[in-house]
Order: structure tokens, then sequence, then C-alpha cells
């Protein structure tokens, strides 16, 4: 018996385990490893500072989806691999495997001075209820939001939640009548915060912001933080609470591995799912920066749309390679699709080489992923 193993239980992981399922032998084992048997909804993260949403109507558990697909789930945290691969290492133990998916997510830059005075509404949940409690006990005062990229890694930005907590805290602010006592200003050492988006893009957000009196420090590179406020190397400007998402880097973890990465410590790939490190590990697309298809960077993370492709292709991808090594005539399919294994594999003495299937099968949550409970019920 064959087995799979996938470091990661967010949408990358669990749309790739489900495809995997779908395409692969009865008899092929799939193990899935993260923290807990449960999914972390981030984007309702930015309902969590308004009291929208509390912590538990984010996490999804997963015990049912793994049942029903047939998934073995393992607790643990990652901390590296061996042997290219074949062995995923853990902090409670090691697993071997025949094929290792890789969805482990990326993790935050956080190297600016005085940092610690800054909470991130796309770090989790605790952040997101300091953040909360903060603003519940501010009677007047300034909240100062911004985001950051890596400098040496020019995808890896998250700005979309910082723009959507901004707006919806002015907004909620004026509904509570709270919004003449509490200021808000918003800071990027970006000059066009949101060019990624396009030129219109960002004349429209700023835009917005100057409607909705909401000032702008833009353009210079920032220097620190402190419990006064934020520190620029053109100024300085006054916060009683700093909502700051820092740039993207590579998790911990692959750091201590020999796992080929990008400048900006990241997984290094030319395009979705057909990153590898030796003949081995698969990343699908919310794992690291990646070009699109214009060779511009797309969004290392996308917390609030779906992903232009999903991470069944990887699934598709690791599929084609497991059937050109002798994982069986089961895997064979018919298909139109060019999907090729990523790397050249040649197939093992007295076997044939296999077709990939298409990439039809949509994610776990092929409505986009909208809302928690939809994940629940698709579950």
């Amino acid at each position: 018996m064959k087995r799979i193993v996938i470091a990661g239980s967010g949408f990358g992981g669990l749309a790739a385990a489900r495809a995997l399922r779908e395409r692969a032998p009865k008899e092929t084992e799939i193990l899935l490893v993260s923290p807990r048997p449960e999914l972390l909804y981030y984007p309702g993260l930015i309902w969590i500072p308004t009291g929208l949403r509390s912590p538990s109507d984010l996490r999804v558990p997963l015990d049912s989806y793994f049942k029903k697909h047939r998934i073995r789930h393992i607790p643990g945290t990652v901390t590296g691999v061996e042997e290219k691969g074949r062995i995923l290492v853990t902090d409670k133990g090691r697993h071997e495997n025949d094929a290792l998916l890789i969805a482990t997510g990326s993790a935050s830059l956080r190297k600016l001075t005085g940092i610690e005075h800054s909470r991130s509404i796309c770090q989790g949940i605790e952040d997101a209820v300091a953040i909360r409690e903060r603003i519940e006990s501010l009677e007047t005062g300034t909240i100062a939001l911004g985001f950051a990229g890596n400098p040496n890694e020019p995808s890896a930005v998250r700005g979309g939640p910082v723009f959507e907590l901004l707006f919806g805290l002015d907004t909620w602010l004026r509904k509570t009548g709270r919004r003449g006592k509490i200021s808000l200003t918003f800071f990027s050492p970006a000059a066009e915060p949101g060019n990624r988006l396009g030129p219109k893009a960002v004349k429209n957000l700023l835009a917005d912001m100057a409607r909705r009196n909401i000032p702008t420090h833009l353009g210079a590179k920032l220097s620190s933080f402190s419990a006064e406020g934020v520190t620029t190397e053109a100024e300085s400007f006054p916060a009683d609470l700093i909502i700051f998402t820092p740039g993207l880097r590579g998790p911990d973890w692959v750091a201590g591995t020999d796992l080929p990465k990008s400048p900006g410590g990241s997984s290094r790939r030319k395009r979705p799912a057909r990153s590898r490190t030796g003949p081995e590990p698969m990343w699908p697309e919310t794992a690291g920066p990646i070009p699109d298809r214009t060779g511009c960077p797309s969004k290392a993370i996308r917390p609030t749309s779906r992903p232009k492709r999903p991470p069944t292709t990887s699934a598709n991808t690791l599929r084609a390679d497991l059937a050109q090594r002798n994982f069986g005539s089961n895997w064979s399919a018919s298909s139109t699709a060019s999907i090729r294994a990523p790397w050249s594999t040649a197939p093992r003495p007295g076997t044939s080489s296999l077709k990939a299937p298409s990439s039809t099968t949509p994610s776990p949550f092929s409505n986009g992923g909208t809302s928690p409970a939809t994940a629940k019920k698709k579950s």
C-alpha cells in the first residue's frame, strides 16, 4: 500500500487531499499532518474586531471531512524534511511517505524595530481578539493601519485584509457613534499601495480614504513602532493602536532544509504546482509567491478570493508522477488535459507512461470559500 503525506490543513492542503482521494486507488493511504483537525477560516478574521464574528465561528472542525474522504489526521507541527522529502519530520514524530505535498503556508516577516507594539489582522485569532479588546477600551485616540512587503520578494504582501479592515472599522465606528472620537490613519512604505490591482484601483482606494477623512502616510520606509506611534524615515505620527501586516516569508522550518528557496525565503517555483525539491515534494498555489501567466508576481496568500488555479492542480500533477512511478494501473485515466509530471521521471522497467487526469475536480469549498458556515456544510 502506497502512502501520501500532506502537510497542512488549510485550503490548499484540504483541496489537494480530496482531489487525491478521488483519483488514487482505494487502497492508497493519505495522511494529513497539522496541529489540529480543523480549518481556521482566515478571511473571517477581519470581522472579529467589530464583533461580527467570534473565534468559534472561524474554527471549522474537520473530523467529518476526514472520515468522508478516508484521510487520516496526524497531529503535529512540521519541523523539517529528510531524504529529499521521503520523511516528513514533526515535533511529535517522523512520517515516511511515497509522496509528499507541502501546504503549510507562509510566515510573517517580523524584523521591524518595535513590531511588538503592533497587532496583525492576518496573524491569527489571538491578534484579532487583542485588536477587538483594544478598540473596545479606546474612548478617544488614533488607530493606525498599514502593511508592507518583503523587500526580497515583491509578491509577498497581504494588503487586501488591511484595506477591508480599514474601511470596515470606519463604517462600524460611524454606526456606533464613535468615529468622531477615534481617528483612523493609513500608512505604507509603498507610494501607491494596492498598485498590483492596477492604477485605477490605487486611485479609487486613496479617493475613498480621503472621502472618509482617513489621512495617509505613504512612500517612506518604516523605521520603528513604539507605544507612542509610528516612525518612518520621513516623519513620525501618533497611534494608540497599530494594526500592521508585514510582508511574507517562508515558514521557519523551511530555512533548515535543503529545499530550494526564493530570495525572500519562500519555496522557489516557476509556476503553480510545478516547483519541486529533487524528485519529490509538491507545493500547492497557496504555499508561496508565484508569477502569474503574464509574468507578474501573484499574491502569496489569497485570503479573500479563490486562487486562479486551485490546489487540485497540485494533486493532478503529483498523481501523474505517482502513476509514472509504478503506483499501479488504477492510476491510469483517460484525459485530454496536457498536465505532465513536474519533472522528467522515467517509468520503472516494465511500466508504461500514463496520462494525467484533467483538472476538473472542484476544491472542497467550491463556492469560493465565502463563509465558514458553508465550509462546515461542505465537509
